[in-house]
């Protein structure tokens, strides 16, 4: 299938699918006229690819994921490595959640304080 057609079946666009090739993570072949071409299982492969981004991990995570991204994630063992990179990356997602509750709460404080000055 040419690079439209796999950017339409896994609801990305050509542009990311140009990006993990570049990457590494997905392959084609050139027809004769210069179109990307791309086997039936690439279409598997970009959804696994765009689970690991969804779930937070990075273009470059996902390499250490190579092994899984041609089958079912969920019965496929991560390495000792793609537990690590998981981990690592839950924790930096805690600290932002973190800091955004932090900076949300600081700021509904402000407004219930302006809020109590506007009234009196």
């Amino acid at each position: 299938m040419r690079i439209g057609e796999l950017a339409r079946r896994t609801g990305t666009t050509a542009r990311a699918l140009r990006h993990y090739e570049q990457a590494g993570l997905l392959t084609s072949r050139r027809a004769p006229n210069g179109y990307r071409v791309y086997d039936a299982a690439a279409e598997v492969r970009v959804r696994n690819i765009r689970y690991l981004l969804d779930a937070g991990l990075t273009l470059e995570d996902v390499g250490f994921f190579a092994a899984c991204l041609d089958g079912d994630m969920a019965t496929v063992p991560p390495s000792r490595e793609g537990l690590r990179i998981a981990q690592e990356r839950l924790a930096v997602l805690e600290a932002r959640i973190a800091a955004q509750t932090e900076a949300r709460d600081r700021l509904r404080d402000a407004l219930r304080k302006a809020t109590v000055r506007t009234v009196a």
